[in-house]
């Protein structure tokens, strides 16, 4: 949060007296140390959702235990008052029973004790249909900032483009009209349903939100990865989602992200609506920028090379040179062989891919093959020990060699056999970060 210029948590905390009680409180305890020594803000926001005996155990739990982290310099306040939020008042759900009497009551009593009450409310707060409850208009208008949910509304962005015609833009001016400070909900979007679009559909709603004037942003959610919706670092690739598990990863309209992506763009959108950038419809945020070279970059392509020896004009340049039935080939008989690249500046290379020419008159065949790096071109390492590999023109007759990351400027494969033909053979080299 500290690195992406993100303000404030809200601390979710469920029923106390739970299951999850225990676990609550110590969480509560790390954020704030947490909080503290990264000058972040946080709050409680409670959330009620099956709490049986909210109405009175929100009480206690306030007075006997969270009220003390308002002490903290961390602790969020406006206007001068710790801030308290209140989620889940008036949603047309059996997990949130209540009448408006006894949430009246709740929101009253934080208030009697000088906290700022923000309200998480049903996103149709205003005309109390569909997700809301009939009569709680008070109760909504009695919080001091209201912000609706909207997880599960909107999907697109021109979903989003209707909510702030038909939703958001009146739900501003009543709460203008009646001081009530306004915070709407931005969410990433769910990965599973592919609704990301690399970052443009939560630009959309940033750009909504600042233009509409909204007070604050609330952003959905930091972590919730069950329901896909989280900004936190996220897998870059299905390679580094656990097999089974039915998540995708942030590549999954086919655009690489870094995994720190969505915690950037959100970034970018708090400075937006605190006027330090512009106003602006397009997304400022690249998915990759920065740091290692984008992982879809072959680092090898056109950079010097060198080999051990070659057959007739069949040189190292060719592994590099883009052209698939182009290739270098070594000296006969006379394993060991080596060709390598020179990428011009070290980098944490994580990917070799070898190919052969695609060309079936290329049989199958195995090479041994070992991936060497190098800083300065002479003192090597070993990336990959040696190990044979499967090179087939039915499958593309390329293989993937997966390494550590080291930081290196040169790359060398060095070839002892290759049951095809008795020289090494190579008609690409592609390395990636």
């Amino acid at each position: 949060m500290r690195d992406n210029g993100c303000d404030t948590a809200a601390l979710q905390r469920f029923n106390p007296t739970g299951g999850e009680g225990p676990i609550r409180d110590a969480v509560t305890a790390h954020v704030r140390a947490a909080a503290e020594a990264t000058g972040r803000k946080f709050y409680i926001m409670y959330d009620v959702t099956n709490w049986t005996n909210m109405q009175s155990e929100i009480k206690t739990d306030w007075l006997t235990k969270m009220s003390a982290y308002t002490s903290s310099p961390a602790y969020a306040r406006q206007n001068g008052k710790p801030v308290v939020c209140i989620w889940g008042f008036g949603f047309n759900d059996p997990g949130r029973p209540w009448g408006p009497e006894p949430c009246q009551d709740v929101v009253n009593w934080f208030k009697a004790r000088g906290c700022y009450v923000m309200g998480g409310v049903p996103t149709h707060w205003r005309t109390e249909i569909e997700d809301s409850r009939k009569g709680f208009g008070g109760v909504y208008r009695s919080f001091d900032m209201i912000s609706p949910w909207m997880v599960g509304r909107i999907g697109t962005a021109a979903d989003s483009d209707r909510f702030h015609a038909n939703v958001n833009t009146p739900d501003q001016a009543e709460c203008n009209a009646r001081g009530i400070d306004y915070q709407p909900c931005v969410l990433p979007g769910d990965v599973g349903s592919r609704q990301r679009l690399h970052g443009d559909f939560m630009w959309r709603q940033f750009y909504n939100m600042v233009r509409l004037g909204a007070q604050g942003i609330y952003v959905s959610m930091f972590d919730e990865f069950n329901e896909g919706n989280q900004i936190c670092k996220t897998a870059e690739t299905q390679a580094d989602v656990p097999v089974g598990s039915g998540y995708l990863a942030l590549d999954e309209d086919g655009t690489r992200c870094s995994a720190d992506y969505y915690m950037r763009l959100t970034g970018d959108g708090g400075r937006m609506l605190k006027g330090q950038i512009a106003l602006t419809a397009t997304r400022p945020t690249a998915p990759w920028v920065g740091g290692p070279p984008a992982p879809d970059v072959d680092l090898a392509a056109g950079r010097a090379t060198a080999q051990s020896s070659q057959t007739q004009g069949y040189g190292s340049g060719n592994v590099v040179d883009g052209d698939p039935n182009s290739y270098w080939e070594s000296a006969n008989n006379a394993f060991p062989q080596w060709v390598q690249v020179d990428l011009g500046t070290a980098a944490e290379v994580r990917r070799a891919v070898l190919a052969l020419p695609p060309n079936p008159a290329w049989g199958r065949r195995t090479q041994t093959v070992a991936v060497l790096g190098s800083a300065d071109g002479q003192s090597f390492s070993t990336l990959a020990g040696s190990a044979g590999y499967s090179f087939d023109p039915a499958t593309g007759n390329s293989v993937t060699i997966t390494l550590p990351g080291t930081r290196v400027r040169h790359v060398r494969l060095s070839f002892s056999g290759n049951t095809g033909w008795p020289a090494a053979q190579l008609s690409g080299l592609r390395l990636y970060a």
